[in-house]
């Protein structure tokens, strides 16, 4: 089973990101759901996720903080951003962490689920 956490601060955006996994993904796949990145960091280390889709606009701790207090010694989950932004400056910004496996634009894809799934 593929455990997947999902951090948006946009309870519409997590329900379609997740639907749109869950229809096109064979694998089953169970779904943590943050809408505060500092409560995912608390409990991510205990998840464990293959994956980790990250929006980078949220109230309190942003995602570009999330990434900076984030482990990866710790966890080996494939993390990528999925974010509303097409502003240069946070793709280019996105490439400056080893951990990022992708920027992906908002609303995912099924072309994008399929060769991240793949």
């Amino acid at each position: 089973m593929l455990t997947i956490v999902l951090i948006d601060d946009d309870p519409i955006s997590t329900f379609v990101t997740e639907k749109l996994i869950s229809k096109n993904v064979s694998e089953p796949c169970k779904f943590f759901k943050y809408q505060s990145a500092k409560q995912a960091l608390k409990e991510i280390y205990l998840i464990r996720p293959n994956y980790l889709f990250l929006d980078l606009n949220m109230p309190e701790m942003n995602g570009w903080d999330f990434l900076d207090s984030f482990n990866s010694d710790q966890n080996q989950a494939q993390i990528y951003i999925l974010s509303s932004s097409v502003d240069d400056r946070d793709i280019s910004k996105a490439r400056n962490y080893s951990i990022v496996k992708d920027y992906l634009s908002k609303p995912l894809i099924k072309k994008y689920i399929k060769s991240i799934f793949s």
